[in-house]
């Protein structure tokens, strides 16, 4: 597997292998509709300058992306929109399994808030209403990369992850010393880490899922059209890598209780797996007890259920 880079003095896209990869930076943003450039438009500006796709707010983007990193001394930029072969599956399914480690590999990240004015807004009140916090694949590329600087809709610069810390931990609930160390995170349970994308929304359901693969460390093949089993995939690929309790620890407030009425119980029955990041929402505070840590028996996902040994 390797990775596709825009040179950041040319604008060409160039492949390199794993094992001989440059520096680079890297970009994270909000999409917008029909102004994102595409790994087939950057070709076709590369062939003819005054292509129309020039004129989209993506390639500002990207250009803009490869001014700071040359400015960084960074000789090469990586932009989600361009820097995939999305007519490729097999690409996209790589490129998905990979990016949290290409985010977390980049020199900088750049985050660019296009619904941010620094100059005439305040950064307190602000900064949280800013889209960026509410996407789903902007989780990974906040926790990942080890220094991310934000920038709001014209470039200005606004400040770095770890400076803006305290702020970020506000907004996301996502621990201090996670935005300073993110090598903190494998030491977090399954259910404090879920709470974190539960306020989060991608536009295709199963991306809830595949937005979250970096962040458990575990990797699953592409499967667009499945939609909530996405999730459900994502649970078990958990379960074969760890032994956390904390995944059981969801509660869904929809719940009916027409079960457990039948059968007299005070507690209503629920499915074995939550059904999305939002089942976790009641976990921010949850941390790992004496047990847990000393919780060597392993489960394992069967035909009939759960297998405790």
């Amino acid at each position: 597997m390797g990775i596709r880079l825009v040179d950041a003095q040319t604008l060409r896209m160039r492949w390199f292998m794993d094992g001989n990869i440059p520096q680079y930076a890297i970009l994270s943003h909000t999409w917008e509709n029909d102004q994102e450039i595409s790994y087939q438009e950057m070709i076709a500006i590369s062939e003819n300058p005054a292509h129309p796709a020039v004129e989209k707010r993506g390639y500002a983007k990207v250009v803009e992306t490869c001014q700071k990193a040359r400015r960084n001394n960074i000789a090469y930029a990586w932009v989600d929109t361009c820097c995939i072969d999305k007519t490729s599956s097999s690409e996209l399914s790589e490129a998905i399994n990979s990016m949290y480690r290409w985010y977390q590999q980049a020199e900088v990240c750049y985050v660019l808030l296009t619904d941010f004015d620094a100059a005439s807004a305040s950064l307190r009140d602000a900064l949280p209403k800013c889209r960026w916090w509410t996407r789903g694949w902007c989780l990974q590329e906040l926790v990942a990369p080890q220094r991310v600087e934000f920038f709001d809709a014209g470039w200005n610069y606004i400040g770095l992850k770890t400076d803006l810390a305290s702020l970020i931990t506000e907004i996301t609930g996502i621990e201090k010393e996670v935005l300073i160390d993110s090598s903190l995170i494998e030491s977090l349970p399954v259910a404090r880490r879920m709470s974190w994308a539960a306020g989060r929304e991608t536009s295709r359901e199963e991306d809830m899922a595949y937005c979250l693969l970096g962040i458990f460390n575990v990797s699953m093949p592409m499967l667009y059209g499945e939609g909530k089993k996405a999730f459900l995939r994502l649970q078990e690929q958990i379960i074969h890598t760890s032994n956390d309790l904390s995944i059981f620890a969801f509660h869904r407030r929809s719940l009916t209780n027409n079960l457990s009425s039948r059968y007299n119980s005070s507690r209503p029955y629920r499915d074995l797996f939550a059904t999305s990041p939002r089942d976790f929402i009641g976990c921010r505070d949850l941390v790992h007890t004496r047990m847990d840590v000393h919780w060597n028996n392993a489960f394992s996902l069967t035909n009939k259920g759960i297998h405790f040994r």
